[in-house]
C-alpha cells in the first residue's frame, strides 16, 4: 500500500466516524432503563390516559416518566412529565404526574393545585382524585382527604389500595371525632359534641352507636325530632343493642309518647332480661304513663306553692291506692261539697278508708289549703294502716320523748306530729320547731307521700 492510499483510508474512516456522531446527535434518546426494585411511592395511582386521550407515543413516554418517579429520580420524572405537557397541554395525565412529583417532595399545596386544575375539566378522573386525597392528607386535612379518596373509589372501584386507605382513615377519623364528642359532652359543650358526631357519621354513616350517642345529645339539647330520627336509625342498624332501645325510650318520654317508650323498653328488656336498672326505668315510665292520663290538676301538684285538701286526697288515692283499698272501709260517708271537684273519686276513697276526715257539717272543703299540722294528722292515719302489717316497724314510730319548742306534748297535734317525724315522713325544719301552721307545698307533699310509699313497700323497696 502506498502512502496516498493509506492517507485516503484514514480520511474515509474519519469521515465515517464524524457522520455517525452527527447522526447520533439527531436521534431520539433511548427509553430509560430503571433499576429494578420496589416502587418508591406505591400508594400513588398511575395516571393512565383515558382511551380517547393522547397517542401511543405519549402513553409510552408517560410510562417512562412514571418509571423515573417510582425509581426515586424526581428530576428526571419532572423533566419527562413536563416535556409531555409542554408538547400537548391537553394531555392532563402528565399534569397529574407532575402533581405526584410535588407530593414526593412534600410540596402539598403545589400538588393540590395541579390535581384540582385537572379535576376542573375531568372531575371523575380517579388518579387526580386519589392524588388530591394524598395532598390533603399530607396537609393535615384528614376529613377532606377521606372525601377525595371516596370520590376516587366511586370513579374507579378497582383501586384496592385506595379502598384500604379509606377504611383506615374512616376508623381514625371516627375514633378522633368520637373521642372529641365524648369530651365535649363531659364538659357540657353539647353543640360541639353534636357537630363532632355529625362529622363522624359523615365518615362512617353505618355506625349504629354514633346514631345512638348523637340521639342522646340531641335529646339533651331539646331537638327531639332529630333525636327521634337518630334513635330510630340506631335501632334499625342494630336491633340487638339494648342501649339503643333505651335511648329511643328516653327520647319518646321527652316527647310524652309513653306507650311507645314502654314498647321500646320492653324490647330492651327482651335483650337484657336481668338488668335491674332497666326494670326500674320501666316502672318509672309506667308511672309517667299513668300520670299522663290523670287530670291536669293532679299533674300540677308538684309545682304548686301550696296544696289543697283535694290535692292531698288525690296524691294518696293515686300513689297509695293498694293501701287505701286495704284499709277498713266506712259505710255511709256523706259529703256535700265534692260533686264538682276534679278529685271527687279520690276524696270519696280516702274518706271511706278513714285516711282523711269529713267535717261535722258534712263538708270536705276540697279547696282549703293544707298546713303541716293537717298533713301530720293524715300521715299518722296512713302510718296506722301500714303499722298493722309491720308491727315491729310501727314500734319505732311511737311518740317517745321527742319535743318541739313550739309544740308541747300536751297539744292535740303532738302525737301525730311526733309519729310523722319519728317515721321520717315529715322532716323538722332547722331549729327543731315543727311549725304546725306552715302551708305545705306540692313538692313537700309529693316527698311525704313518696316516703309513705317506701314504708309500705309500694315502690319496689322493702319498708324500713
Amino acid at each position: 500500500m502506498d502512502l496516498m492510499s493509506f492517507s485516503f483510508r484514514r480520511l474515509a474512516l474519519a469521515a465515517l466516524v464524524a457522520a455517525a456522531a452527527a447522526a447520533g446527535a439527531c436521534a431520539p434518546a433511548p427509553a430509560p432503563v430503571v433499576a429494578p426494585g420496589a416502587p418508591r411511592y406505591p400508594d400513588y395511582v398511575y395516571p393512565a390516559p383515558p382511551a380517547a386521550l393522547g397517542t401511543a407515543d405519549q402513553a409510552a413516554r408517560l410510562q417512562d416518566a412514571w418509571r423515573f418517579l417510582q425509581a426515586g429520580d424526581l428530576r428526571a420524572a419532572e423533566r419527562n412529565f413536563g416535556d409531555l405537557l409542554r408538547k400537548e397541554p391537553a394531555f392532563y395525565p402528565a399534569q397529574v404526574g407532575l402533581g405526584d412529583v410535588d407530593l414526593a417532595r412534600a410540596a402539598y399545596g403545589d400538588a393540590l393545585a395541579r390535581f384540582e386544575s385537572v379535576l376542573a375539566s375531568a372531575p371523575a378522573y380517579a388518579p387526580a382524585l386519589a392524588g388530591k386525597g394524598e395532598a390533603l392528607l399530607g396537609a393535615g386535612r384528614t376529613e377532606d382527604a377521606l372525601q377525595a379518596f371516596q370520590a376516587a373509589l366511586a370513579a374507579d372501584a378497582g383501586l384496592s389500595g385506595i379502598r384500604r386507605r379509606v377504611e383506615v382513615l374512616r376508623f381514625r377519623t371516627q375514633e378522633a371525632l368520637v373521642a372529641g364528642a365524648r369530651r365535649a359532652v363531659d364538659r357540657g359543650q353539647l353543640e360541639t359534641a353534636r357537630q363532632d358526631y355529625e362529622r363522624a357519621l359523615a365518615a362512617s354513616p353505618d355506625s349504629p352507636f354514633l346514631y345512638r350517642e348523637l340521639a342522646d345529645v340531641e335529646r339533651t339539647l331539646g331537638r327531639l325530632d332529630a333525636a327521634l330520627t337518630h334513635a330510630k336509625k340506631a335501632v334499625s342498624l342494630d336491633p340487638s343493642d339494648a342501649r339503643a332501645e333505651i335511648v329511643l325510650a328516653d327520647v319518646l318520654v321527652a316527647r310524652r309518647e309513653y306507650d311507645a317508650a314502654l314498647a321500646a323498653l320492653d324490647r330492651a328488656a327482651g335483650i337484657e332480661p336481668n338488668d335491674e336498672a332497666l326494670a326500674r326505668r320501666i316502672r318509672e315510665v309506667r308511672e309517667l304513663a299513668a300520670n299522663a292520663r290523670l287530670p291536669v290538676e293532679y299533674r300540677a301538684i308538684p309545682q304548686a306553692p301550696a296544696i289543697t285538701r283535694a290535692d292531698l286526697a288525690a296524691l294518696i288515692g293515686v300513689r297509695l291506692a293498694p293501701l287505701v283499698a286495704a284499709a277498713p272501709q266506712r259505710e255511709g260517708v256523706f259529703i256535700t261539697d265534692v260533686r264538682d271537684s276534679w278529685a271527687a273519686t279520690w276524696i270519696l276513697a280516702v274518706t271511706r278508708a278513714g285516711l282523711m276526715a269529713v267535717y261535722a257539717n258534712y263538708t270536705f272543703q276540697p279547696g282549703a289549703t293544707v298546713n303541716r299540722g293537717q298533713l301530720a294528722a293524715v300521715v299518722s292515719r296512713v302510718l296506722g294502716v301500714i303499722g298493722r302489717d309491720h308491727p315491729a316497724l310501727a314500734e319505732r314510730w311511737r311518740p317517745s320523748g321527742r319535743t318541739f319548742p313550739d309544740l308541747p306534748p300536751s297539744h292535740l297535734s303532738y302525737p301525730a306530729a311526733a309519729m310523722a317525724v319519728a317515721a321520717g315522713v315529715i322532716p323538722v325544719p332547722d331549729g327543731g320547731a315543727f311549725d304546725l301552721g306552715r302551708v305545705v307545698s306540692g313538692a313537700d307533699a309529693v316527698a311525704a307521700i313518696g316516703r309513705l310509699q317506701a314504708l309500705a313497700g309500694l315502690d319496689g323497696r322493702q319498708g324500713r
